[in-house]
């Protein structure tokens, strides 16, 4: 899967090439499908949600641009896969996911794996976390109609949302925000298709 990443996609940084190698993404898909878990595609997983597709999951990492001294916040934990992706080359990560049940098994799979330094909290995530903002990094991994005003809010100057936005639920196109003092530099980083961003600045259930 790693050298694919590296191969085929051309993934460049190494730190989120070694979280990845180190990550077992196995751990995050239902049992059934665990046989399927290192292929090149999304799975489903409980709350009719979805697993990214690795090379998704290592593109928005690769464009957060984080460190060990990054504090990034993510939407949409799922089953804390790329949470635990993010905590590997970030210092710090706050998660939200809007269904309980997902954010407490996505909680508990990260703790089994000995991260400690990522949280996952059930809540409207488009809201954002702002008790812990501003932020050097924002991932969405959910798609929406826009991009969630509170989000940028949140960010640091400088600091980088990324986050799929598109005018129907069922394709997006990848967005790159970088806040600047006066508001935003936005770029695009091609077709995407993720689960629907529901909340109050996102789409309604």
């Amino acid at each position: 899967m790693v050298e694919r990443l590296r191969d085929h996609y051309q993934i460049r940084d190494e730190k989120v090439l070694e979280a990845m190698r180190s990550i077992p993404r196995h751990a995050f898909v239902p049992e059934a499908l665990q046989g399927r878990a290192y292929g090149d595609h999304a799975l489903p997983i409980s709350g009719s949600q979805t697993i990214s597709q690795p090379y998704i999951v290592a593109r928005m990492t690769e464009l957060l641009e984080i460190n060990s001294e990054s504090k990034v916040l993510e939407i949409g934990a799922g089953s804390g896969y790329q949470t635990a992706v993010l905590a590997k080359v970030a210092g710090q990560v706050y998660s939200i996911e809007r269904i309980a049940s997902l954010a407490r098994e996505a909680q508990d799979r990260i703790r089994q794996l000995n991260i400690y330094n990522a949280t996952v909290k059930c809540f409207d995530g488009t809201l954002g976390w702002a008790a812990n903002a501003p932020y050097d990094a924002i991932l969405v991994a959910a798609g929406g109609p826009g991009i969630p005003e509170p989000l940028v809010a949140q960010l640091k100057v400088d600091g980088r949302l990324v986050v799929p936005v598109g005018e129907s639920r069922e394709s997006q196109r990848l967005v790159r925000i970088i806040k600047t003092a006066t508001g935003y530099k936005e770029e695009d980083h091609g077709g995407c298709a993720f689960v629907p961003l529901i909340g109050q600045h996102g789409w309604s259930t």
